[in-house]
């Protein structure tokens, strides 16, 4: 898969700080902004959402795929994350497991305030990872 273009990066990484803005998160106060880039080239937003019973809390990512998915985008060429915290902050386990249904060749940008980033494949932060074709043999006959 190509990587994006420097004034893609940079696209994403502003909407990604940006996305931070929409959080709710007044338990933690650990914002988290993401957002997708789709292969036709539209950014999707996304950000923490919790809940009082937290367990019913959703992730950045977890929402901006959502948000994708419902309004049609299900190819999807990259994705930034950033925290409140001042460090890259990588998508959590099951973030990866959602991220992974959609896009398991996806690259994940993690961004900073500065102009820190790193980029890693999905592919290295979920090794061997479980998707829909482990699937295609357990239908019942």
């Amino acid at each position: 898969m190509a990587g994006l273009s420097e004034q893609e990066i940079q696209d994403l990484r502003q909407r990604t700080l940006d996305a931070r803005s929409l959080s709710y998160s007044p338990y933690s106060n650990f914002k988290v902004g993401s957002v997708l880039y789709t292969s036709d080239k539209q950014y999707i937003a996304g950000a923490n959402i919790e809940n009082a019973s937290y367990g019913a809390c959703i992730c950045a990512e977890q929402t901006a795929i959502v948000k994708a998915v419902t309004t049609g985008h299900k190819h999807f060429t990259a994705i930034g994350v950033a925290s409140s915290s001042g460090q890259l902050t990588p998508p959590c386990g099951i973030c990866r497991q959602v991220i992974r249904e959609f896009a398991p060749q996806i690259q994940i940008y993690m961004f900073t305030e500065g102009t820190e980033y790193v980029v890693e494949p999905l592919t290295a932060m979920l090794p061997r990872s479980f998707g829909p074709e482990d699937l295609l043999d357990t239908a019942p006959n």
